[in-house]
């Protein structure tokens, strides 16, 4: 199952270099990616143990359209059996990719400090942590010190009250858990998170409120969609644009017309 097709608001496209994981924390508990590969064992042979797809890695150069791109929706980039010099791989084509906005998020933070100085970040190259309770709330620390150009939070699944230090931190991702087993979210909670995004004036996106579908509880709050995202990705679609349309008309020869308005 390599499909890049997906059904995550906040991305336009996932792509999995590698699969597979291990649990680090609570939000890990009852992870959807590791129910999909019991859900479809042919599409992944090795189940959820760390895999590499070397053949995967040249993906995103097919994909011509500036795109947001969810690295590793089905594990996690920085996890200790992925080898130093596989993750250099990934770095390159995501560099040599400029079109496209990679987002890489981690619940591994000390893992991402020790290796982000050994990797070549280009401006496009997002880096997250997962927050899930007020207990891994340090991880948003480590993140700072990742020379990424923008920083941000998935707050998903929400299961406690957060207090965040969003210095440094350009957009935050707040949802509930979806399952079976799905642990419930309160309002409460999501307000409050909304609440310290104005100040810091960060983005702030609702994904969803979770239950026993990941649709069940909608994504209305406070009687709205909340799809904010960084200037920076909306910075960046207007710059492959304006390329796409001077690279037009170099083949085409097209002159480029000069308009000027006038009252008659």
């Amino acid at each position: 199952m390599s499909s890049s097709k997906t059904g995550i608001e906040w991305t336009d496209k996932t792509w999995n270099p590698t699969t597979g994981c291990s649990r680090v924390s609570p939000g890990c508990r009852y992870c959807y990616a590791e129910a999909l590969t019991k859900r479809f064992p042919k599409s992944f042979p090795q189940g959820f143990n760390l895999t590499l797809h070397p053949d995967r890695l040249e993906q995103p150069k097919k994909w011509r359209s500036p795109s947001r791109v969810f690295v590793n929706s089905m594990s996690d980039l920085f996890h200790q059996d992925v080898p130093l010099e596989y993750l250099r791989k990934v770095f390159a084509v995501m560099r040599e990719t400029p079109w496209h906005i990679y987002q890489i998020l981690t619940k591994r933070d000390q893992n991402l400090a020790r290796l982000a100085p050994q990797l070549e970040w280009g401006d496009n190259i997002w880096a997250g942590v997962s927050v899930e309770s007020q207990q891994y709330t340090s991880r948003i620390d480590t993140l700072r010190q990742v020379p990424a150009k923008i920083r941000f939070l998935s707050c998903e699944p929400l299961l406690g009250e957060l207090t965040l230090n969003l210095e440094g931190i350009d957009w935050v991702i707040v949802g509930g858990e979806s399952g079976h087993h799905h642990r419930p979210i309160s309002p409460k909670w999501v307000r409050e998170i909304y609440y310290q995004t104005r100040e810091a004036e960060a983005a702030f996106f609702f994904k969803q409120w979770g239950g026993y579908h990941s649709k069940t509880g909608g994504r209305v709050f406070d009687g709205q969609i909340w799809d904010e995202m960084p200037s920076a990705w909306y910075e960046h679609v207007h710059r492959w644009e304006k390329r796409k349309i001077v690279s037009r008309r170099q083949k085409t020869g097209t002159p480029e017309r000069k308009y000027s308005a006038s009252v008659s």
